[in-house]
């Protein structure tokens, strides 16, 4: 099942500095963001063996998971909240403000023949 997990970060009067270091539960293969979205919806899958990690650098948007026996919505609306989705987690991505940027961690190199685009039954 998705969960959030909170990223270290470190604030002085010179601003904020956030870690990723030994905290996402992966080696890091990919790394892709998102941003410029309109109204649309973005996901609308799983994967067979790919872990990501979803951090919305600005903005924000939401993220609709299903695993198959629990559905959740997560909130992503500071740099330092970081959503683990695992191989099962079916995912929808959006509310996306207009500035929002989304960056995902992925622990696998892309492969069209690992996604999964059909929901589970609710």
């Amino acid at each position: 099942m998705a969960y959030p997990i909170d990223l270290t970060t470190f604030t002085d009067l010179r601003g904020n500095l956030t870690v990723i270091e030994k905290i996402v539960p992966f080696d890091i293969k990919r790394i892709f963001y998102i941003y410029g979205v309109d109204n649309s919806v973005r996901g609308g899958h799983r994967h067979h063996t790919t872990v990501q990690a979803a951090i919305c650098l600005k903005g924000s948007c939401t993220i609709y998971n299903h695993n198959g026996t629990h559905e959740d919505t997560f909130i992503l609306d500071a740099p330092h909240k970081c959503l683990i989705l695992e191989t099962q987690d079916w995912h929808q991505m959006y509310n996306f403000t207009p500035d929002a940027i989304l960056m995902v961690l992925a622990s696998a190199y892309f492969d069209p023949a690992d996604y999964i685009y059909e929901p589970y039954e609710i």
